[in-house]
């Protein structure tokens, strides 16, 4: 994901951010929980080591597989039943994600975290976060919407992707059994944002696709008490259980990791056409979204690929909706390549302008003008930024102070 899950914000800031944080999450699961329901015997620790072999053993033209045999032994009180999928007999076919996972029983899904037990099919994802932070909204990053506002942040383990470059596998790639996990029911959840003044609550970090369910209970809550809610996502997402979603999600950022498949096959464990369509969706519902492309070197770096992807957002009626193109540091399998260039960077920006996308970012690169929020008629900065913080605003109701242009976003609530 675009997003870096370490907290960067002042030393200051981070203690207190630490101190609320710790008062929130009063019960962290037990360890004789973890032993109870987490890799029990010698079944339990073949699954882990079939798990380790499937993160570092892919083959580099294939799309990732389920995990055979690998429920937990017995459902637990993060059990719940999921949405979206068909019986097939004793067999479950997943049809959240576009992988649409055929799991027999006892299996787990690509995700991780979804699992055919007893004829249904079941999400061991809900009400166990392994990461739970608060954040200034301009680190999702949302540039556009609500900017200087806090935003309560939470994810569990899995992915539906296996991203090479992941900055957040050490719980993306893993099952929640095996990463530390807090107490956390979608009411708790909401009520933990309304304590510390968050307007907003994020599903982040990971892939909050394959925590949906936990979500869309949350959102549903939060909505109700006139809390925003935004998802960090790649995107990769059926139609309708996205569209479901967008019912209760007002905003994401948005994931495009490179607009080739080959490079979606290899570097991510995915396809490129149902992110497009998520793209799609995501306009025609209403949510405001923001779009992140990650540039790696020699994957994801060509200015052909990145001016046909401007391209194709402008075709789609995309420009008003923000780019942020993001410096990659070596993370994960990919410790061998250089962080991108700041040229690089760039040259990606000044082909999205040029081919009309009106506010182009670049991310990860302290200090850069490119922070900036400029009106597209007058050229004067309505927002400027260092890092996360805003140093001025230079908005009236949504509209530049200088010349009335109104700017694309959701500005307050």
């Amino acid at each position: 994901m675009g997003e870096i899950k370490e907290n960067t914000q002042e030393p200051e800031q981070k203690q207190e951010n630490k101190t609320k944080i710790d008062k929130i999450l009063e019960k962290k699961l037990s360890r004789r929980d973890f032993l109870k329901y987490g890799l029990i015997g010698l079944g339990g620790l073949a699954t882990s080591i079939y798990g380790y072999k499937h993160i570092s053993g892919r083959s580099p033209s294939s799309l990732p597989k389920i995990f055979p045999n690998s429920a937990p032994e017995s459902l637990w009180r993060w059990s719940k039943k999921a949405l979206y999928y068909k019986k097939i007999q004793k067999n479950i076919l997943c049809q959240l994600c576009p992988h649409e996972c055929t799991l027999e029983p006892e299996d787990r899904g690509i995700c991780r975290t979804r699992v055919n037990k007893d004829g249904k099919l079941y999400t061991i994802a809900y009400g166990n976060p392994c990461s739970v932070h608060i954040d200034p909204i301009e680190k999702k990053p949302l540039f556009h919407f609500l900017p200087e506002s806090q935003i309560f942040s939470i994810a569990t383990a899995g992915c539906n992707l296996r991203c090479l470059n992941c900055q957040n596998w050490t719980i993306s790639q893993f099952q929640p059994e095996e990463t530390t996990n807090y107490d956390l029911p979608p009411e708790k959840v909401v009520l933990a944002a309304q304590k510390y003044n968050c307007q907003s609550i994020a599903y982040t970090y990971s892939e909050p696709i394959i925590f949906y369910e936990y979500m869309f209970d949350t959102s549903k809550i939060a909505k109700a008490q006139g809390i925003v809610n935004v998802m960090v996502t790649a995107g990769y997402i059926n139609e309708k259980p996205f569209r479901d979603l967008c019912k209760v999600i007002d905003a994401a950022n948005i994931d495009l990791k490179g607009f080739d498949e080959k490079v979606y096959n290899r570097l991510n464990g995915a396809t490129l056409k149902p992110v497009l369509d998520t793209l799609k969706i995501a306009k025609e519902e209403g949510i405001w979204f923001e779009i992140t492309n990650l540039v790696v070197p020699t994957w994801s770096d060509d200015p052909g690929m990145i001016r046909e992807m401007s391209r194709w957002l402008y075709k789609n009626n995309m420009q008003d909706y923000p780019i942020h193109f993001s410096r990659f540091h070596p993370q994960y399998k990919m410790t061998h390549l250089p962080p991108t260039p700041t040229q690089r960077l760039k040259q990606a920006r000044e082909i999205a302008m040029d081919e009309g996308i009106k506010f182009v970012y670049i991310g990860n690169v302290p200090g850069t003008d490119a922070e900036n929020t400029y009106c597209p008629k007058c050229g004067k900065i309505v927002i400027g930024r260092k890092g996360y913080k805003i140093t001025e605003n230079n908005l009236n109701n949504g509209s530049c102070k200088s010349c009335g242009e109104k700017i694309p976003g959701v500005w307050k609530l």
